[in-house]
């Protein structure tokens, strides 16, 4: 073994404890309270919704519109279906993103017209527009755990 790669050991009675941190010993600056940044935030009352984004009682009319138009052949509503893509509510004016089960479905000439009857004639909606879209397509995962259920899905 060489001399550098000795360890050495010294063996000692004690150690003394390290100093205590004491109050006394601490500026009284430090415990001035600072300015609280967040107190007018925190005042702030968080805004009520319009009623026309999700949660607000004219969107939430309007889907209760659509859960009342059932499929001719599935016996459940078109929204929990998952038929609906997005409602969007702006001013009184409603645009229904929709889909079909398939593009050769019976009723694709009559349901966006009752969907647009049936939303227009929620109060409060001015007037209902029916975008039909196929992308992305319907699929049967799109229906809500309650669509599955009543269908014997679950």
């Amino acid at each position: 073994m060489n001399e550098q790669s000795r360890i050495s050991v010294e063996e000692v009675d004690g150690v003394a404890p390290p100093p205590k941190a004491r109050v006394e010993d601490a500026s009284r600056e430090s415990f001035e309270r600072k300015r609280d940044y967040l107190a007018g935030f925190l005042a702030e009352k968080p805004e009520q919704p319009s009623g026309e984004e999700p949660g607000g009682a004219l969107y939430e009319a309007v889907i209760e519109a659509l859960k009342e138009i059932y499929d001719p052949e599935i016996p459940v509503n078109i929204y929990d279906l998952g038929l609906i893509y997005g409602v969007e509510i702006n001013g009184g004016h409603a645009v229904v993103a929709m889909t079909l089960t398939t593009p050769h479905c019976p009723v694709a000439e009559s349901m966006p017209g009752e969907v647009e009857l049936r939303v227009g004639a929620v109060p409060g909606i001015g007037d209902a527009e029916v975008n039909l879209v196929w992308d992305p397509p319907w699929d049967p995962a799109k229906m809500s755990d309650e669509a599955k259920l009543e269908l014997g899905m679950l």
